[in-house]
């Protein structure tokens, strides 16, 4: 999803006003009034009534394919700064200190808030006031968590306890990419069958396509079920942090995963969507022993923007660059090993060649060449910039020894798609697929092991609810276009260091919860590390969260996917009809 697309301009949309049918399924009905039966009315005492506006929610969305775009996270007011503010005054914040054994499970109130931010947001920030990634962070975690913040106002003053970068739950995400693709690789034959249905929970198919963009997945399920046997079966970081907070601190703390109350900051609208997958709920890893709720719980409870924090902070009255650009004090996280995971002492580097949306593929490629150690690299660009296939070579080898490709936007995602669609047999007896039909169904790109796919040109800095140009007041002098802001928002995302944020960390954070683990993580390069990335410790760090909380690793990690059925065109034309004054009433849309 574009950076220039926003709910006040959505003319860049695939609009779905006409196709989509769900409002009508959903508007309220109306109460009849009394009538007198034996009174006479005349035309011109009766009053006309007009449809009300329709409503919808994100699960109404995710369940009809009338649009293939992004507009339904955008269009949807469920999750918002206001929803965030709502839940700050709803109940009274848990005291965590008075949790556990002398909490009790029968607490039926209160409320514990925690946040997650993502690094593409932080740089967002950073860009807008000038600052490091690093200082952003803390303005937010200020904001967020700190006496200046929220908690300063509001009926309850509730503040967030905790604020985790989702960076940490990343680098599990990275490692667990790399074991996927090399389990695809040596056991071929546990790959996912080819169906149109969804993706079975076995190894991917070649190539494996990452799952990490929202709008990247909502468009393959509506548009293009063939490639969902192809998709990583992984979750997201977003998706990963909301499972372990909620069944990590539901488990120390005693209390109902209901009662953690959990907003992701992220770079783009198609978080929202994904917070409201059914497959990202307590149903799908809760204990069997555990009584089920009333309602799912969702592992995410709500996804606001970059620009929307902003506006946080302005309904409440708050300076944003006003607020100290220092870290906030938090309490111990009840669990030692995951605190010094989540909270490390030493911040790992991002390199550029792993670009701005997570780095799944440079990872993968950087296990690759350590299992070949003589091996070489070799970079390809495509038709544009968003289009780069990498090669691994020996020098033994005549062939690539491994290809892999990126990406990045949907002009670019629908030739990739387009390569992976099956050959359709023919109708005809004895009938063959051309050579050239062959080619462009599945020839080109099934050498590929592996391809990350995201929807935004230029990457996840480039997101949907980032800080645009035109938000931020700039003098006239030194005005810029919107690429060169993009490139601006990049060089803050690759802003922080180890060196600069180790001993501001150490000195201005009033907390002993991190143990000896990582105090030498990002400087000691050893055979287990890996892109920065000690691979054996988050193997033992997610080991130690499935041993805690009893739940099967694989349940906690992986998620599944679904071919999503159009309900367009399957009422009657009067019913359509309907749809279409709907949506001219509305402006052509919800």
């Amino acid at each position: 999803m574009s950076a220039i697309l926003s709910a006040d301009d959505l003319n860049d949309f695939i609009s779905p006003g006409v196709a989509c049918i769900k409002p009508v399924e959903t508007l309220p009905k109306q109460a009849p009034e009394e009538i007198n039966a034996y009174e006479v009315t005349t035309e011109d005492k009766l009053q006309k009534q007009s449809a009300p506006p329709a409503q919808i929610s994100l699960t109404d969305c995710l369940a009809c394919s009338g649009c293939v775009t992004s507009a339904e996270a955008v269009l949807v007011s469920l999750q918002s700064h206001s929803e965030v503010l709502n839940a700050l005054d709803s109940q009274h914040s848990i005291d965590f200190s008075t949790t556990g054994s002398e909490y009790g499970p029968n607490q039926q109130e209160g409320r514990l808030f925690v946040a997650s931010v993502s690094p593409q947001v932080r740089a967002s920030v950073a860009a807008t006031y000038g600052v490091s990634e690093a200082e952003a962070g803390w303005m937010i975690d200020q904001l967020l968590g700190g006496p200046q913040g929220l908690a300063a106002g509001g009926k309850y003053g509730n503040g967030f306890t905790w604020i985790v970068d989702t960076n940490a739950m990343r680098e599990a995400s990275l490692v667990l990419g790399a074991d996927e693709v090399m389990e695809s690789l040596q056991t071929p034959g546990l790959q996912a069958a080819s169906n149109d249905d969804s993706a079975s929970t076995a190894t991917p198919k070649k190539p494996i396509l990452s799952s990490a963009c929202p709008g990247w997945i909502c468009y393959a399920e509506k548009t293009h079920p063939h490639v969902l046997p192809h998709l990583s079966c992984l979750r997201s970081p977003q998706a990963l942090t909301g499972t372990l907070l909620k069944t990590v601190l539901s488990q120390c703390l005693n209390i109902r995963p209901d009662q953690i109350w959990h907003v992701s900051i992220m770079p783009c609208f198609d978080k929202k969507l994904e917070a409201s997958r059914e497959e990202l709920t307590d149903i799908y890893w809760r204990p069997p022993s555990t009584t089920a709720l009333a309602q799912p719980v969702r592992d995410v409870d709500c996804v606001i923007t970059a620009r929307e924090v902003l506006m946080l902070a302005d309904t409440r009255g708050i300076s944003f660059p006003a607020l100290p650009r220092t870290p906030i004090s938090r309490p111990a996280f009840p669990d030692p090993m995951l605190s010094s995971f989540l909270f490390p002492k030493y911040h790992r580097k991002q390199a550029s060649e792993a670009g701005t949306s997570g780095g799944y593929l440079h990872h993968i490629l950087q296990a690759q060449l350590s299992l070949n150690p003589s091996s070489s690299l070799k970079t390809t660009r495509g038709r544009n910039a968003d289009v780069v296939e990498y090669a691994i070579t020996s020098p033994n080898q005549e062939q690539p020894i491994f290809k892999a490709a990126r990406y990045y936007g949907f002009r670019n995602i629908q030739n990739l798609v387009r390569k992976l669609k099956p050959q359709k047999k023919s109708r005809l007896p004895g009938g063959r697929v051309s050579a050239r039909a062959a080619s462009a169904a599945g020839g080109a790109g099934m050498d590929y092991a592996y391809v990350e796919v995201m929807a935004c040109p230029g990457g996840c800095t480039n997101g949907g609810g980032q800080i645009k140009v035109d938000d931020v007041p700039i003098k006239p002098e030194t005005a810029m276009s919107q690429k060169e802001w993009l490139a601006r928002v990049d060089e803050a995302y690759y802003s922080m260091s180890e060196s600069e944020s180790e001993n501001e960390i150490d000195d201005a954070m009033n907390t002993d919860d991190n143990d000896n683990d990582n105090e030498e993580a990002g400087k000691v390069e050893g055979k287990n590390r890996i892109n920065g990335i000690d691979t054996t410790r988050v193997r033992e760090v997610l080991e130690h969260w499935a041993q805690t909380t009893g739940i099967d690793l694989r349940k906690l990690v992986t998620t599944s996917y679904r071919k999503v059925e159009s309900d367009v065109g399957k009422v009657g034309g009067a019913e359509n009809e309907r749809v279409v004054e709907l949506a001219g009433k509305i402006g052509g849309g919800w």
